[in-house]
């Protein structure tokens, strides 16, 4: 993570676009690249025509099978599974239990993250006790946060776009990370956080992040950019052989980018709750747009596809090139 780095004012031209979708209209130049013959599961377009290559392939990646109850002489652990409207608060009321004894049990670190289909482990009366009166302090993950721009809103905000780079040596899942400006004496005069776009960061790859401060935030100086939170992923519940391919971008006048691609379902299951990220860089390497979007069909069966369209709009630019990552879930027994 990156701490106390100085940066100058921004300067008056910089002026955010939008980081939605915008309207893209035009005929710009149409650009297609076709992936090499090593298949990459998040694989990134660079803004330059390539000849078409060999279709690869892909090995699917191994799957961590989902926890099953072993016979024991110790009481049989009780499982909850989220249901569509369904709070943390209303689970631990259910079954008896403290907020916080869920959280601690599953490793909740925001009970707005929870997923619909997710398993939960609700601990036994003598466990929700012993989290009560636990106060030992969580170890940072290794998560460096890099790339970052910032960009004044048209109505004097602040957007701050970057990306986390999981050096943990392990997956990660609900990484968190925030941003802090400080004015020439240190003094901190905003602050904002958020979650990554990937809900699942494997070792050594990257997910983008964008952060509003929705009012101007005043003069600062300096600024410090850090994980908030970040827990080892639980793989059983993740996709992991889906792979974005045929990626082709038309540019209008390098104010916006239309990006269309395909994502294959190369695994051995069929694939649910699909969604492709794309982070888009500038030619120092800086986050200058990002976005999730879903698929025309967010269910990939095996040996499936789905098509997609995004719109980006940078709040820097030229864009020099775009990185495309497609994310989905298995289906839970």
């Amino acid at each position: 993570m990156q701490a106390g780095h100085r940066v100058k004012r921004w300067g008056r031209g910089l002026v955010l676009a939008g980081l939605g979708v915008l309207i893209g209209a035009g005929c710009g130049q149409v650009i297609t690249v076709t992936p090499t013959p090593t298949p990459a599961p998040t694989p990134t377009i660079a803004l330059a025509v390539v000849n078409p290559t060999d279709e690869p392939t892909a090995t699917p990646a191994p799957y961590t099978p989902a926890p099953t109850a072993t016979p024991t002489i110790t009481p049989t652990p009780v499982f909850h599974t989220i249901q569509a409207g369904e709070s943390l608060l209303a689970i631990a009321n259910r079954y008896g239990v403290s907020v916080a004894a869920l959280q601690e049990a599953n490793g909740i670190l925001d009970p707005r993250t929870l997923q619909i289909g997710r398993q939960l482990i609700v601990p036994r009366e003598e466990d929700a006790i012993l989290v009560a009166e636990a106060t030992a302090t969580p170890t940072p993950m290794p998560v460096e946060v890099a790339n970052l721009h910032f960009s004044e809103t048209a109505i004097g905000g602040l957007w701050v776009l970057g990306e986390v780079v999981n050096s943990s040596g392990v997956p990660l899942e609900q990484v968190r990370v925030g941003v802090t400006l400080l004015d020439d004496a240190g003094v901190q005069v905003g602050q904002a956080q958020g979650l990554v776009a990937l809900d699942l960061v494997d070792s050594n790859e990257r997910a983008p992040f964008a952060l509003l401060f929705g009012e101007a935030p005043g003069k600062f100086e300096q600024y410090r950019a850090y994980a908030v939170s970040a827990v080892p992923g639980y793989l059983g519940s993740y996709y992991r052989d889906l792979v974005v391919e045929e990626l082709v971008v038309e540019s209008e006048r390098y104010a916006s980018y239309t990006v269309s691609g395909v994502v294959h379902n190369r695994g051995p299951e069929e694939a649910v709750r699909v969604q492709v990220v794309l982070t888009a860089y500038d030619p120092l390497d800086r986050v200058v747009a990002m976005r999730q979007v879903e698929p025309e069909y967010n269910v990939i069966p095996r040996g499936g596809s789905s098509a997609f369209t995004a719109v980006l709009a940078p709040v820097g630019g030229p864009v020099v090139r775009i990185h495309a990552a497609a994310q989905g879930r298995r289906i839970q027994p």
